[in-house]
């Protein structure tokens, strides 16, 4: 699957959106305030953003729910209706643009959109290609016990199964081999 330069920037920034939801009702939200929102904005090289406000963190905290049942779909008929209504609702007018430095892509946020209706309309047709391609299974959940982390995984084969191979992953591995190393202890 090709998956161009501005596709995988926008499949970054919604995992990494939903990845700012809190885990449980204990967890701190990771985008607490206005300001850690536009930190958000400003890392992810979100372009044609305005001043932001209180409404828009809570539009975005809202998209940001509907993108995690994006991950969290059983097949891609019930992913594609929820990206459908994402894209949609977000007023998507695809436009070739070419700015800071860029080569030409495809912006799909209609010109003055809120940072919201920008986040749904770019990522989700980011998400779309990956139903269209047949490769919804891609978008996927860390399976570590302790850690539910959205992830895109682009490994060939599809393997990877958690987040992040140093942290999860190797915490796993680790466990399980000192559990085989003390039961052939006896």
């Amino acid at each position: 699957m090709l998956i161009t330069h501005d596709t995988r920037c926008a499949l970054d920034t919604v995992v990494d959106l939903v990845n700012t939801a809190p885990d449980d009702d204990t967890a701190a939200d990771g985008l607490p305030d206005v300001a850690t929102l536009a930190d958000f904005v400003q890392n992810h090289e979100i372009s044609d953003v305005g001043v932001l406000s209180e409404f828009d963190l809570s539009a975005v905290r809202k998209i940001r729910g509907r993108f995690a049942a994006v991950f969290a779909a059983p097949d891609a008929r019930a992913a594609a209706g929820l990206i459908n209504d994402l894209v949609a609702a977000a007023g998507t007018t695809p436009r070739l643009t070419d700015h800071d430095g860029y080569d030409w892509h495809v912006h799909y946020f209609a010109p003055g959109a809120s940072v919201a209706d920008h986040l749904a309309a770019d990522c989700g047709m980011a998400l779309a290609f990956f139903v269209v391609a047949g490769e919804q299974e891609r978008l996927r959940r860390c399976e570590a016990p302790d850690c539910r982390r959205a992830f895109v995984d682009l490994s060939r084969n599809r393997s990877r199964r958690y987040c992040d191979s140093r942290t999860c992953g190797n915490r796993l591995h680790v466990a399980a081999y000192r559990a085989r190393r003390k039961e052939a202890a006896g």
